[in-house]
């Protein structure tokens, strides 16, 4: 039975997965390193412990990941300091919905608390999510279970009751090895062939897992 809806961030509530594509690359060119936004995808929600080798393997092996991700912050803070973030589209109407129901919602990012907070007030809904929770809360992020597995016992939930909205590969898999109901809303690709059977849904945009939501009430 649903009794809650968790929500990524990055590409999903925030539209920031292009800024973190565009500034991984910056960054790493800053130092010499020859990576590409095919990079970066793959990397997308991952935890640094993960990331880290796997960056090594496929851009270079002297890559460093803390050096490069450092200066992947700077350009990024700054850019966001002077243009601010965008919502993803749907966000309100989702949010709105939701409120007119007793499920749960909650924030579930591998993005840091302090930065999770900046972000979700910045565009006015941080305060409409019953937990917020980060990367730096969990030892394992994501694609391993663990964030899902503690946002649901944040909630007083199993995951089985759990919807979770994820925009990519390595959210997905993590939301389907906690054994949460996983529904993809694609940012930046859409879902392969390894990631489509892992979901329950695949909406285009926010709004449109209204009806998903709906037909499980």
């Amino acid at each position: 039975m649903l009794k809650a809806v968790i929500f990524d961030m990055d590409g999903l509530l925030v539209d920031t997965e292009k800024l973190l594509q565009r500034f991984w690359v910056e960054a790493a060119q800053f130092y010499g390193y020859p990576m590409k936004k095919e990079h970066v995808l793959q990397i997308r929600s991952m935890s640094a412990k993960l990331a880290g080798p796997l960056l090594q393997r496929i851009v270079c092996e002297d890559f460093d990941y803390p050096k490069v991700r450092l200066k992947r912050l700077e350009l990024m803070n700054a850019y966001i300091a002077e243009n601010g973030i965008e919502k993803k589209k749907g966000i309100d109407e989702l949010l709105d919905y939701l409120d007119t129901t007793p499920l749960k919602k909650a924030v579930c990012t591998a993005t840091d608390d302090k930065r999770t907070k900046l972000y979700l007030e910045s565009i006015g809904i941080y305060h409409r999510f019953d937990a917020h929770i980060s990367g730096n809360m969990i030892a394992n992020g994501k694609p391993a279970p663990d964030i899902y597995l503690y946002a649901c016992e944040q909630l007083g939930l199993v995951p089985g009751d759990c919807m979770a909205l994820e925009d990519s590969p390595n959210g997905i898999t993590s939301a389907y090895d906690a054994g949460c109901m996983p529904v993809m809303v694609p940012d930046l690709t859409q879902p392969d062939d390894v990631t489509r059977p892992k979901t329950i849904a695949v909406c285009q945009s926010l709004d449109k897992v209204i009806d998903v939501i709906k037909n499980m009430l």
